[in-house]
């Protein structure tokens, strides 16, 4: 069964970046859409990105766009998500979540396999 890992995550302050990885043991990411989702204390769980099997189509929630940015290393069986300018706002788990097949959206319900999650807690 794919198990996904997640790391990177840290307390920044406003306007800091962080670099969040998305890490497959064992099975190959190739043919999964893979997803970025977030969920602050007391709210739902919101997509924030997503990206196709080949890297070629990514989609962004309109509240990350320009700031947060998605991509895949093949070779590394990683998926990251660069986050810039982070704000409060941004505060939250990361989850990173798995789906079989070409593409894949914003919708949690989507995805078939999720990661533990790693805290990113953007304070001063």
């Amino acid at each position: 069964q794919l198990q996904l890992v997640e790391s990177g995550g840290a307390l920044v302050q406003p306007g800091g970046s962080l670099r969040l990885s998305c890490a497959s043991s064992g099975i190959s990411l190739d043919y999964y859409a893979i997803g970025w989702f977030r969920q602050a204390p007391g709210k739902e769980r919101e997509g924030a990105s997503s990206i196709s099997t080949t890297g070629e189509t990514t989609n962004y929630a309109d509240s990350v766009k320009g700031r947060f940015t998605i991509s895949r290393d093949t070779a590394k069986n990683t998926v990251y998500l660069q986050v810039n300018n982070l704000k409060p706002d941004d505060t939250g788990v990361y989850y990173c979540a798995a789906k079989w097949g070409i593409l894949a959206g914003l919708r949690a319900h989507e995805y078939d396999y999720w990661g533990q999650g790693t805290q990113v807690t953007v304070s001063s």
